[in-house]
């Protein structure tokens, strides 16, 4: 059975940030080692992503919600596959959580690193099964120290976020997670 990888990231990137083309090449790598990839399903991360992924010959799921129910009109990007509507912002964020089997999360901004901490949240509760968690870069190594470093986050908690500098690095991460 295919694992799911869900990628979380900025939903609006400038054409010339690197940004686009880091998350094309973590959906590119994630297909090729046969992972299925699963975004929001929008544009920014959620694009290049689905695209990389989808023209190495990968599955792309999206989760979107109904555009009534959204504040700002979006058009699911055309590299998705299979489209899953949800109910809610909310319910759209548990299922990326729920039905993944490991996250990346990639710069963004307030939605990201909400989707940073609710997955973080849910692993540490065990709401969800223990799995791989990685950062890419150094975009949230600051956020994530002042959170590890402060007298609320115990240190069994440090360990649940990871971090990769590269495409390869985070397959390689995925890969030895899911070996050990």
């Amino acid at each position: 059975m295919t694992q799911i990888i869900s990628v979380f990231g900025a939903a609006t990137v400038a054409q010339s940030d690197p940004l686009n083309e880091w998350s094309y090449e973590v959906g590119a790598e994630l297909a090729k080692a046969r992972y299925t990839v699963m975004t929001g399903g929008y544009g920014g991360v959620m694009e290049m992503t689905s695209k990389g992924a989808n023209e190495a010959g990968g599955h792309v799921i999206g989760v979107t919600i109904p555009k009534v129910n959204l504040f700002f009109e979006r058009t699911v990007n055309k590299w998705v596959i299979e489209e899953r509507q949800m109910d809610t912002f909310h319910d759209r964020l548990f299922h990326l959580a729920q039905q993944a089997n490991g996250y990346v999360v990639m710069p963004g901004g307030v939605g990201t690193a909400q989707e940073l901490v609710e997955v973080w949240q849910l692993l540490r509760l065990n709401m969800i099964p223990l799995r791989p968690l990685v950062c890419y870069g150094d975009f949230w190594r600051p956020v994530v120290e002042t959170l590890v470093n402060s007298p609320y986050v115990p240190p069994t908690n440090v360990p649940l976020v990871n971090f990769a500098h590269s495409a390869k690095d985070v397959v390689s991460f995925l890969q030895k997670w899911s070996h050990e």
